[in-house]
């Protein structure tokens, strides 16, 4: 029996100035094709980046007049449509970071022992009943609070390694204008990006 999951959709990394430094995008699965293809184009992708700007905005004055921070695990921004959600974590240095979400983006077979839980539909997991009762949970509910901290946990340590590169001049990629500003080129940093958005699964705590 197959049952659709939550998946990582994109990941985005957006600058202190607002401006995108880098999105990798996930394939989803169709039905209606078998196959894994993206839920949309990569310039629409950057358009619900952007559109998640407002609502940090408002988040961090909500957070500043409360006196909880103006950074941190943001949590649900806001929801696309009945499949996509848009969630967000900022740094103390003003970076963000985003993950859109296909609530259906995953065929899991729970009839096998874990079923295929991959990015590719095909990669089996440990511990089978203990992942069907997980991903059963997130296909019934959606996410749980906090499913997204191992996400950005794993965004800001690549991130981290990124900024210890001494070629790599933050301020070459985030400019005081928010314009010109040079994306991240990295193909570690890509790779990483790649690697959490491939690996991450409802219920996982460590990326």
């Amino acid at each position: 029996m197959a049952t659709a999951i939550p998946s990582i959709a994109c990941l985005g990394v957006i600058g202190r100035n607002n401006n995108p430094l880098h999105i990798s995008i996930f394939p989803s699965y169709d039905p209606s094709t078998n196959s894994f293809v993206p839920v949309r184009t990569s310039l629409q992708f950057s358009l619900l980046l952007s559109s998640t700007l407002d609502v940090f905005e408002l988040r961090a004055r909500n957070n500043a007049a409360s006196g909880v921070g103006l950074s941190g695990d943001f949590g649900l921004l806001h929801a696309v449509d009945e499949r996509l959600a848009c969630y967000g974590y900022e740094t103390n240095t003003g970076t963000k970071f985003v993950v859109i979400v296909d609530m259906r983006g995953r065929r899991i077979n729970t009839s096998g022992l874990g079923g295929n839980v991959g990015g590719d539909g095909s990669a089996a997991a440990p511990g089978g009943r203990d992942v069907r009762s997980r991903v059963g949970a997130a296909a019934a509910v959606g996410l749980r609070e906090g499913e997204m901290k191992p996400v950005f946990k794993a965004m800001q340590t690549a991130y981290v390694k990124l900024l210890q590169n001494p070629f790599y001049d933050p301020d070459e990629h985030a400019p005081p204008t928010g314009r010109g500003g040079r994306r991240i080129s990295s193909r570690r940093f890509a790779e990483d990006m790649r690697r959490i958005g491939e690996s991450w699964t409802p219920g996982v705590t460590n990326l």
